[in-house]
């Protein structure tokens, strides 16, 4: 087994050692990726793809549970002022109270007095506990806005800040930012906790170890500065990519007239969040997202108003902690350098195996598809795996092999003509062949083993030529040698061209030239006188082994002749005493007893002279059968001549065991035979003597034994007698 586990270890070595190019390769190519991942090289086509994955997903449904109140230019025209004073945001949120949703969300900026009406909203921030304002951070892109003061003292405000990428876009969303040793919660977040709380979901840690929030179905993972596509991003605060819905318009929307002017319906509002924010284009709350195409000659898409994001990244946190709808999730760096990896290696591998250009370039494109399809597939799920890396990394591979092997091909011209001129000197039959079982070169001695020139191979095409070469190489031992790196030595029948069949031992074994190409070089040996000695000599060692065979068998038979009874088969006297010294010897050595029975079938003489001797033969064989089947394997039932029988029980642990045995012999003789057509009862008288209490040496033994036997068939036959340590006679009757 071991030797098996090693074979099958150093055939998977070699097939590694055999691929080192393209696995160097593949090496290489993944260090260069690697760099350019680092230094964010890659950075704007990964967000490029995921972008586009995002516009080919297919929409998912309006989100009803939360309710745009949006303030349009129609609505800017109608109050002739902005900011909207203070009053008749009071009206809005009374108005909005009377229709029972379960979370307003404010996003607009109340850190000053508007008046009119100041004391009128203040009033209404008092009496609604389900309000949530905004506030803005300090951060690099802004110097912050407070919070609405009377809010605040209530902690019912959340921050609004965005993350943004390099190219103004918003991909990630946040949770928690800590600054200056205080924990703030988002506004997305705040209004979602309200929401989930009506569904008995509170706010949890991940059993995973990790702290991360967990609510419901979701665990949110956090975002760090080399997740998915990005490199070095800023991963400050608790941050989460972004899963929006679509582009604008996944929620239902109203305006603030329309609520103002009682034109909406109280269901629209009733037990859903409602946020209320700025759409008007004037205003310029607007913000790019994946769903913002901006590639040259495209369609350009409008960008999603702040208070739609908000509601994005609210329906992103209740949908996944109430629905189990896929959050972004990206795969561990570890993970993301493996997958890498392997695509590249598989670039290297496909170049290394088909050696084509044109078959290579149809294979990487295939490929190729096939990680878009894999990718937007498990994008579908929830999961952003890298694309662009592992696609520059197969294609840069695959090109480096094919380089590789235009070199290899400039180096292999050289090498034939330096092998030809080199094995023509050799007088034994050579032939080379490249990895791809391409011959390479054979010398003359090998053309004349065959019984053709040389020129043959090249100006003539005749079958028969063709069949000579296919005979003459062993494709699967060459191919053996390739892959195990190993030479070898085999035999093998060959047909030259005049019939004749020529017996050769070949070696094979592998050769490499300045520029790495590999060689098998074949040197074959003329062993045909050989092979016919080593016939001869086995035919006569095959008649010597039967001959052997048939002596030992015969050897075996007459051993068997000189130890067993001829009738029954049963160990003789001879073979009796020699295993009941072997049973007493063990017994002085082990402290055992050993229980000697010597059984007289009684009446056996008028049996024979009533029926006869065949039948008295038989009789004899019966009980022989009897005995053996009665007994164990370790006990000896031998037969001493006549009708008597004796039993060696070896290591027997009492007198009464020694009873029951001669018992159970009693009951199983006494049964009924059918011998010839005839029922005959026969009966037995048995005596038992013990070592050591009977006597210590085989004589003693049987004698002991002999007559209590007699004694028993004194006594009424029938019944067994036993020798006891008290040098009395027990005698038990069946």
């Amino acid at each position: 087994m071991l030797s098996k586990r090693f074979s099958l270890f150093r055939n998977v070595w070699h097939q590694l050692h055999q691929r080192q190019r393209s696995l160097f390769t593949a090496f290489g190519v993944t260090g260069c990726i690697f760099l350019l991942r680092s230094f964010g090289w890659l950075e704007v086509w990964e967000l490029a793809i995921l972008d586009q994955s995002f516009r080919l997903r297919p929409l998912e449904p309006v989100d009803e549970r939360i309710v745009l109140v949006g303030i349009e230019e129609s609505d800017l025209r109608k109050l002739q002022r902005f900011p909207i004073p203070d009053g008749v945001m009071a009206d809005l949120l009374r108005k909005l109270k009377t229709y029972q949703p379960r979370a307003i969300g404010l996003d607009i900026y109340r850190d000053l007095p508007v008046e009119p009406g100041h004391q009128e909203l203040l009033q209404i921030y008092r009496t609604t506990p389900h309000l949530i304002g905004i506030q803005q951070i300090k951060d690099s892109r802004s110097q912050g806005v407070l919070p609405p003061p009377i809010l605040a003292a209530h902690n019912r405000v959340g921050f609004n800040n965005l993350v943004h990428d390099p190219d103004s876009k918003v991909r990630r969303g946040l949770l928690y930012w800590e600054v200056d040793g205080k924990s703030y919660q988002s506004f997305a977040l705040k209004l979602a906790l309200i929401y989930l709380k009506a569904e008995a979901i509170d706010p949890a840690s991940s059993a995973d170890g990790l702290n991360q929030l967990q609510l419901g179905k979701a665990v949110f993972p956090i975002f760090t500065a080399n997740s998915g596509g990005y490199a070095n991003a800023d991963d400050g605060g608790y941050q989460f990519l972004a899963n929006l819905r679509g582009p604008a318009n996944r929620f239902p929307r109203v305006s603030l007239s329309q609520v103002l002017e009682g034109k909406v319906k109280p269901d629209l509002f009733r037990d859903r969040i409602v946020l209320i924010g700025s759409t008007a284009i004037s205003l310029k709350d607007y913000f790019y997202t994946s769903y913002s195409s901006s590639a040259p000659g495209s369609h350009e898409l409008e960008p999603m108003s702040g208070v739609e994001l908000q509601a994005n990244l609210i329906s992103q946190i209740i949908s996944a902690a109430l629905d189990g709808r896929p959050m972004i999730q990206v795969w561990p760096e570890p993970a993301e350098w493996l997958w890498i990896f392997a695509w590249i290696w598989l670039g290297a591998a496909v170049a290394w195996r088909l050696r084509s250009p044109l078959k290579t370039a149809a294979m990487i494109v295939l490929a190729t598809l096939c990680l878009g399809g894999v990718t937007y597939s498990t994008f579908l799920l929830g999961w952003w795996i890298p694309l662009m890396p592992a696609a520059i990394g197969l294609v840069a591979a695959a090109i480096v092999i094919i380089a590789h092997f235009a070199y290899l091909e400039e180096e292999l011209k050289r090498s034939k003509e330096f092998l030809h001129s080199i094995i023509n000197t050799i007088p034994d039959p050579i032939y080379v062949k490249d990895q791809q079982h391409r011959l390479i070169v054979i010398n003359q001695a090998f053309c004349q083993l065959l019984g053709f020139k040389t020129t043959d191979i090249d100006q003539n095409s005749n079958p028969s030529i063709q069949d000579l070469l296919t005979n003459a190489f062993n494709a699967s031992q060459d191919q053996l040698v390739f892959t195990t790196r190993q030479a070898s030595e085999t035999e093998a029948s060959l047909l030259n061209s005049a019939g004749v069949m020529r017996q050769v031992a070949i070696k094979r074994s592998l050769h490499q030239d300045a520029a790495g190409n590999t060689f098998l070089v074949g040197v074959m040996h003329d062993i045909t006188e050989r092979k016919r000695m080593e016939e001869e000599l086995k035919r006569t060692a095959a008649e010597l082994v039967r001959s052997n065979q048939e002596l030992q068998q015969s050897a075996n038979r007459l051993q068997y002749q000189a130890t067993h009874d001829p009738l029954t088969g049963l160990p003789n006297r001879h073979l009796f005493e020699e295993r009941l010294t072997q049973s007493l010897i063990w017994a002085a050595e082990n402290n055992q007893k050993v229980a000697l029975l010597f059984l007289d079938l009684d009446g056996f003489k008028l049996i024979n002279d009533t029926w006869g001797h065949d039948i008295g033969d038989l009789l004899l064989k019966a009980v022989a059968q009897r005995l053996t089947r009665c007994l164990r394997g370790s006990d000896t039932v031998a037969r001493l001549g006549g009708d008597e029988f004796t039993v060696i029980l070896p290591a027997i642990p009492s007198v009464a065991d020694a009873a029951r045995v001669a018992e159970k012999i009693l009951h199983t003789i006494t049964q009924a035979l059918t011998i010839g057509g005839h029922v005959i009862y026969v009966t037995s008288s048995i005596g038992v003597s013990l070592y050591p209490h009977s006597g210590r040496d085989v004589e003693t033994l049987v004698k002991a034994a002999d007559n209590a036997m007699y004694q028993a068939k004194g006594q009424g036959k029938n019944r067994y007698l036993i020798d006891a340590p008290t040098s009395t006679v027990i005698e038990m009757e069946a």
